[in-house]
């Protein structure tokens, strides 16, 4: 009989570099119906040094990935230690972790998340599900977004539910089927300005407030050939550094009026995507952007948009990654073709288990 009762540790690490998320979680089965309670959950920053070394990772040859992957896995586990011994953590079924996504061409069949090598659960002495996108590209799939199965299970009271991190991605059910898809760049290009002017982000979205929209730039922005394609679709880096920035940089004009225009970008792309008449869950960094939720409310006034308690806003994909890791030891179905294009539903991520040697 399958267990219907775990104690997970969720660990997630985003585009925007925002820091390691993690969460200890309960997560119980009663009814058929999934139920959790964070119990502890924390942010762990990125020091300048792992954030430039991740940030230029896209750049790297093989063997210098191949390098920083073992570098990353043995920093992820440290991290991973630090979490448990600061909060006393003792009873717990496995460590639950995604990674840090350096390269993502599902086009070309091709997704690469280091943190994942095997010496994890070696280094944590523990059970350790990952790698969780790389059977789904192997299957066709884009490998994202993965989120969207916690939020059918998890979320359902919800008509969208939206993430606003380093990219916005949106999940939603239509005629039975669980939709998912990447809307477009976040804080993965709001923090690219911010920073470029002293500030790590920009608080409260009150530098953009301050800003004057370039019309023609939102224009070109909006008409991007992203935007015009179909689901299922998702995004990477390799998008902000090709399309994105390229773009933006043409113009010569205030990094204030950059980024007002960018947020205008951001709102018009979200609510041409979201219904009238309906709520939408929002989590992520982008949540505590207020200038950025004022335009959205703008936007689309007869939407309710729905700020949840800072636990979910923050950590909400370290949540649903411990939530795939439970669905993995279990052999559910955790990654749904109806939202990453892949040939069939399936059970994705490798499962390390720590077995002691006998002297």
């Amino acid at each position: 009989m399958l267990n219907n009762n775990y104690k997970v540790i969720g660990v997630m690490s985003g585009t925007s570099l925002d820091g390691l998320d993690f969460a200890y979680i309960h997560f119980d089965k009663k009814n058929d119906c999934w139920d959790y309670e964070i119990l502890e959950a924390e942010t762990f920053e990125y020091d300048d040094k792992w954030k430039s070394k991740l940030n230029n990772a896209f750049l790297f040859n093989n063997e210098e990935l191949d390098v920083l992957n073992r570098e990353y896995t043995s920093f992820l586990a440290l991290q991973i230690k630090l979490f448990i011994a600061k909060n006393k953590i003792q009873d717990f079924d496995a460590i639950c972790s995604h990674g840090h996504t350096i390269l993502h061409q599902p086009e070309k069949g091709f997704t690469l998340q280091i943190g994942n090598l095997p010496e994890i659960a070696l280094l944590l002495k523990r059970t350790v599900v990952c790698d969780f996108r790389v059977q789904d590209v192997h299957l066709g799939g884009q490998g994202a977004p993965l989120v969207p199965i916690g939020d059918e299970l998890l979320f359902s009271n919800y008509n969208y539910c939206l993430n606003l991190g380093g990219f916005s991605n949106i999940s939603f059910n239509e005629k039975g089927k669980r939709i998912a898809f990447d809307i477009s760049p976040v804080n993965i290009v709001l923090n690219h300005f911010a920073e470029s002017i002293g500030f790590h982000y920009d608080n409260e979205g009150n530098l953009a407030k301050s800003g004057v929209i370039n019309n023609q730039l939102l224009k070109e922005l909006n008409a991007l050939d992203f935007y015009e394609k179909s689901y299922p679709k998702s995004l990477g880096k390799e998008f902000v550094q090709n399309e994105i920035l390229p773009l933006i940089n043409k113009y010569e004009i205030s990094v204030n009026d950059v980024l007002r225009t960018f947020v205008e970008h951001i709102a018009n792309q979200i609510t041409n995507v979201v219904k009238p008449n309906t709520s939408v869950l929002i989590t992520g960094g982008g949540a505590y952007n207020v200038f950025l939720i004022e335009r959205l409310k703008f936007l689309k006034p007869n939407v309710k948009w729905v700020i949840p308690n800072d636990d979910v806003i923050q950590f909400k994909e370290a949540l649903i990654f411990g939530f795939l890791g439970v669905l993995r030891l279990r052999n559910d179905i955790n990654v749904l073709s109806s939202v990453t294009g892949a040939s069939k539903n399936h059970s994705s991520g490798n499962i390390f288990h720590y077995q002691e040697k006998d002297c």
